[in-house]
């Protein structure tokens, strides 16, 4: 109020001044700036004033809009933490397959060589075997804990989703559970592919553990007919000696 008053006598004195003596305008201009430096402070609130606009409440800055708008920024976090989660636990799926065909393809080439090589190269074969078994094991686990975070990334992107539809952000809860879908049917068929490769490695070691067995019998059966002929001859000159 005091910057209005302030603002009014200047003007009040402007329009004054244009119908006073030369000498009784000059006498008045000269008592302005003391006027202005009493009252200096109301002047520069007044000037601020009217240098902020006074625009109306937008409908963007409303509750409900800035939850909306909440409810997105969620939704593209939980997105973001399920792609990178993703991609993490397809990689390592995709190293644990490749680890598991390469010991399928070992443990083959030493069921055909059984009973083919000496001791020396079959323990030299079975080296490299125990340390792929070691490696696959340990991709295994790394699958495990990739998948521990994915279940997480789906299970809080599905939260986003339906706290996005419950907010009214229908596009942003659309898109997330698109993009998860579209994720879980791929990391569907990674999985079979594991899957498979698990099956066939279970079928080459028990081929193994036949082939092995069949190996030893073999060797156990023709080693026999040697010792019943040994022991014969050693009781027939035995026997005879008793009847004598």
């Amino acid at each position: 109020m005091a910057a209005r008053r302030v603002c009014m006598l200047a003007s009040s004195i402007l329009r004054y001044s244009v119908g006073v003596p030369r000498f009784s305008r000059q006498r008045l201009f000269i008592r302005i700036p003391y006027f202005l430096q009493r009252h200096w402070h109301s002047v520069s609130l007044g000037a601020g004033l009217c240098a902020i606009p006074f625009v109306p409440k937008s409908d963007s800055l409303t509750h409900e809009a800035l939850i909306k708008r909440a409810a997105s920024l969620v939704t593209d976090s939980s997105n973001t933490y399920l792609s990178q989660t993703s991609l993490a636990l397809i990689e390592a799926l995709t190293e644990y397959t490749k680890a598991v065909y390469t010991l399928i393809s070992l443990q083959k080439r030493y069921i055909n060589m059984i009973g083919k090589i000496n001791p020396k190269e079959e323990n030299e074969i079975w080296q490299v075997i125990i340390s792929l078994r070691v490696e696959v094991k340990e991709k295994k686990e790394t699958c495990s804990r990739f998948d521990s975070n994915w279940m997480a990334a789906v299970n809080l992107s599905e939260i986003a989703a339906e706290a996005a539809y419950g907010a009214g952000a229908d596009q942003a809860s659309i898109s997330a559970r698109t993009q998860l879908q579209t994720i879980q049917n791929q990391m569907e068929e990674v999985k079979q592919l594991v899957i498979k490769a698990e099956k066939m490695l279970a079928e080459v070691q028990a081929e193994e553990i036949k082939r092995a067995s069949e190996h030893a019998l073999q060797a156990k059966n023709s080693r026999k007919p040697a010792d019943t002929n040994s022991v014969g001859e050693e009781e027939i000159p035995e026997a005879y000696l008793r009847e004598d």
